[in-house]
C-alpha cells in the first residue's frame, strides 16, 4: 500500500470519526423527542437513571455518508447499505416501541439476503491446503452468520462504550488485516469508515454514558462487520480467510455461545435474558463498568493482535488464540459455579432461618 492510500484511509477514518461526533448530540435530543429512553428496570441494567437510545442513528448515518464519498457505490457496496438501512430502522423502531422476536428475526434473514444476492456468499472455507466447499447450503450458511454476528453485538451491549469500543477494535483488526494479508481496498475503507463512526460515539457513550447506541446502533454494526468478513475474508483462498474473523469478532461469538450452552443446560430457551453474560460476571467480581469494560477490550484487542499476526504467517499466534480461548472458558466456569455456591449457600440459609422461625412460633 503506498502513501498516498494510506492518507486516503487515514482521511476516511477522520472524517467518519468528525461526522458521528458532530452528529451524536442532534440524535440524542431526537431520541428524548420521541422517547426512545432505556429506563432501568431489571437488575440487566448497569444505569440507575434514564439514558436517551438511538445512538446508533449517528454512526449509521456517518457510515453511509463516508460509504459514498469514499467507496466505489457497486453492487456489494449497495447491497451492504440496503441491508444496513433495514436493520438500523428495524433497531430505531424497537427502541420506541419493542418489536417481537419474531418480528425482528424475519427482517435480519430479509436485511442477510440482500448482499447474498449482491454475491456476499459464503462458498467455501480453507483449512491450510483443504477447501470444504458448501454448494447448495452456500446461502443458508450465509444468511446464518450475518444474523448469528448481528444479534452477538448486540447481546454485549450491556456496558457504557462496551459493544461500540469492542466494534472499533475489530474494525481495525480487520482494517490492519486486510492491508497486511488481503489487499482488498474496498474492505479496508469500509473498516476504516466503521472504525471512525465507532470512534466517534464513543466520547457520549464512555461510562456514564450520555446516551446508548440502541439496538439501532448495535444491530447495524454487527452487520456491517458480519457482511464485511464475507466480502473480505471468505473469499479468499487462505487459512487467514477462516480464521480472521471468528479472531476479530471472539468475544462477542465466545459470550454468545455461552450463553447459549448456559441456557439450553439450564432447560431455558437460548435467546432468554439473563444476567450470566461476561460483563455482568466482571461485575460481580467486583470490578466497576470502567474496569470490566477495560478487561473486555484488552482481550478482545489480544484477538486483534493474534489475527494480525496470522496475518504475518505467525503462527505462534494460533498458541495464544487457544490459550487465551481456554483462559475465557474456565474463567467463565469457575465464575458459573461460584454463582451456584453462593445460590444453594444463600438457599440453605433461608431454610436454616425458616426452621427456627417455625421452631419458635410468631412473636
Amino acid at each position: 500500500m503506498d502513501i498516498r492510500m494510506g492518507i486516503y484511509i487515514a482521511v476516511a477514518l477522520l472524517l467518519a470519526f468528525l461526522m458521528t461526533y458532530a452528529a451524536t448530540p442532534v440524535v440524542r435530543k431526537f431520541a428524548i423527542h420521541v422517547g426512545a429512553i432505556d429506563v432501568p428496570k431489571d437488575n440487566r441494567r448497569m444505569h440507575s437513571k434514564p439514558v436517551p437510545l438511538m445512538g446508533g442513528l449517528a454512526i449509521f448515518f456517518s457510515f453511509t455518508l463516508g460509504m459514498m464519498a469514499f467507496v466505489p457505490m457497486d453492487a456489494s457496496s449497495l447491497g451492504l447499505l440496503g441491508g444496513a438501512l433495514i436493520v438500523t430502522v428495524m433497531g430505531v423502531v424497537d427502541d420506541v416501541s419493542p418489536l417481537r422476536a419474531g418480528e425482528k428475526l424475519l427482517l435480519e434473514i430479509l436485511a442477510a439476503l440482500i448482499p447474498v444476492f449482491c454475491g456476499a456468499v459464503i462458498e467455501k472455507v480453507a483449512w491450510f491446503d483443504t477447501f470444504i466447499y458448501f454448494g447448495d447450503w452456500s446461502i443458508p450458511i450465509t444468511v446464518l452468520w450475518i444474523v448469528a454476528i448481528t444479534n452477538t453485538i448486540n447481546l454485549i451491549d450491556g456496558l457504557d462504550g462496551l459493544a461500540c469500543g469492542i466494534s472499533a477494535i475489530s474494525s481495525l483488526a480487520l482494517l490492519v488485516v486486510s492491508v497486511l494479508s488481503l489487499h482488498n481496498q474496498t474492505i479496508i475503507l469500509v473498516a476504516a469508515i466503521l472504525a471512525g463512526a465507532c470512534l466517534g460515539f464513543l466520547p457520549y457513550n464512555r461510562h456514564p454514558a450520555q446516551i446508548f447506541m440502541g439496538d439501532a446502533g448495535a444491530l447495524f454494526l454487527g452487520y456491517v462487520l458480519s457482511v464485511i468478513s464475507i466480502q473480505g475474508f471468505f473469499k479468499v483462498n487462505a487459512m487467514i480467510a477462516f480464521v480472521a474473523p471468528f479472531l476479530v469478532l471472539g468475544i462477542p461469538i465466545l459470550d454468545t455461545l455461552f450463553a447459549i450452552v448456559r441456557r439450553l443446560l439450564k432447560g431455558q430457551h437460548p435467546f432468554t435474558s439473563d444476567r450470566q453474560h461476561f460483563h455482568h460476571k466482571l461485575i460481580d467480581m467486583g470490578l466497576n463498568q470502567r474496569q470490566a469494560v477495560a478487561v473486555l477490550y484488552a482481550v478482545s484487542a489480544l484477538l486483534g493482535i493474534a489475527a494480525i499476526l496470522l496475518a504475518e504467517r505467525n503462527y505462534a499466534a494460533g498458541i495464544l488464540v487457544m490459550v487465551l480461548s481456554m483462559v475465557v472458558g474456565l474463567l467463565n466456569l469457575v465464575m458459573n459455579r461460584q454463582d451456584r455456591q453462593q445460590n444453594e449457600a444463600s438457599g440453605e440459609q433461608e431454610e436454616m432461618e425458616t426452621c427456627v422461625e417455625t421452631k419458635n412460633g410468631p412473636n
